[in-house]
């Protein structure tokens, strides 16, 4: 566990492998809200944080998911089974998946693979549909003495939100601001790069998120993959130059469905390979497309999908 010592803590949730995959604990005069979720197999990590920081489940008020993609919302039928006073806040358009998640799941199957989703997700429970409440843009939540407040930031996908802690000065922001893996820093520099996975990927919308974020002048930005990054205007900075660096990968990409989504992920390897060097990092490439292995795979399936919804409006 990280305690950043702003009332922000992170567990690492065991997702896939270590430093993927962060869950944020938010403290504040006794009372606890965590953010996302990960998968079913997170809950005895968060359980062993909440005791080494002398609490316990039932002090959890709020179990607030950025959005609805497994990896941030796959364990949250189980934790709210293991927490009996929290409420979950999601997004609208993902709050009935909470309630019934077998669509989701099913979706999930044909991005991941049967076999792949049962390993990674096992079984989704669902939420009582009285412990749900919808988050809104701008809504307010009360933690202790603290104020957290919801941002609609869709870009990722249309039910993403993101977290403003005002107190801490900080934001939760699930995948809209993108991933930083550990693993690249240089001297405390971070790397950053866009996550564009299907089906909802909008370089528009995306686009307006970062800068709605920024305009908050946050002190750190907390990131499901992963955790804690500082250098937020460089970064927002960063993360608009490469969403235009993927949209023109897209569209210059020769062929249709997997012909070009394979050239997508081609082209896009090699352009995240020149930034990381530019970055001054200095793994080995196959150390690096390791890291990033899921998400140029995801990224290209998202982007490919983008291009298609595209072609379909101007035909």
């Amino acid at each position: 566990m990280i305690d950043y010592k702003n009332g922000i803590f992170a567990v690492d949730s065991d997702y896939v492998r270590p430093i993927l995959d962060a869950i944020h604990v938010i403290e504040d005069s006794g009372e606890l809200a965590i953010i996302d979720t990960a998968h079913n197999g997170a809950w005895p990590q968060v359980e062993a944080a909440l005791s080494e920081m002398g609490r316990k489940p039932d002090d959890v008020r709020w179990l607030i998911l950025t959005h609805v993609h497994l990896d941030h919302a796959g364990g949250a039928g189980l934790f709210m089974s293991k927490m009996p006073n929290a409420t979950l806040v999601v997004h609208e358009r993902g709050a009935r998946h909470m309630a019934d998640p077998s669509k989701l799941y099913a979706g999930v199957e044909v991005v991941y693979g049967k076999e792949n989703a049962k390993r990674l997700y096992g079984d989704l429970l669902p939420i009582p549909e009285s412990r749900i409440q919808v988050g809104k843009h701008e809504d307010k939540l009360d933690l202790g003495k603290r104020t957290l407040e919801i941002l609609d930031t869709p870009g990722h996908a249309r039910h993403h939100i993101s977290i403003v802690d005002h107190a801490a000065k900080g934001i939760f922001s699930g995948d809209t601001f993108g991933l930083s893996y550990r693993e690249l820093d240089v001297d405390g520099k971070a790397f950053i790069f866009p996550t564009t996975t299907p089906v909802n990927f909008e370089p528009d919308a995306m686009h307006a998120s970062i800068e709605l974020i920024r305009s908050f002048k946050p002190h750190g930005i907390y990131l499901t993959h992963y955790s804690q990054v500082t250098e937020v205007d460089k970064l927002a900075d960063d993360l608009h130059h490469h969403i235009d660096a993927l949209v023109d990968i897209t569209n210059n990409a020769p062929g249709q469905g997997d012909t070009r989504k394979t050239a997508i992920q081609a082209a896009m390897t090699d352009y995240l390979l020149k930034e990381v060097r530019a970055h001054g990092c200095n793994l080995p490439d196959a150390e690096i497309k390791a890291i990033f292995a899921t998400d140029l795979d995801l990224n290209a399936q998202g982007l490919e999908y983008w291009k298609q919804q595209e072609e379909k409006k101007a035909a």
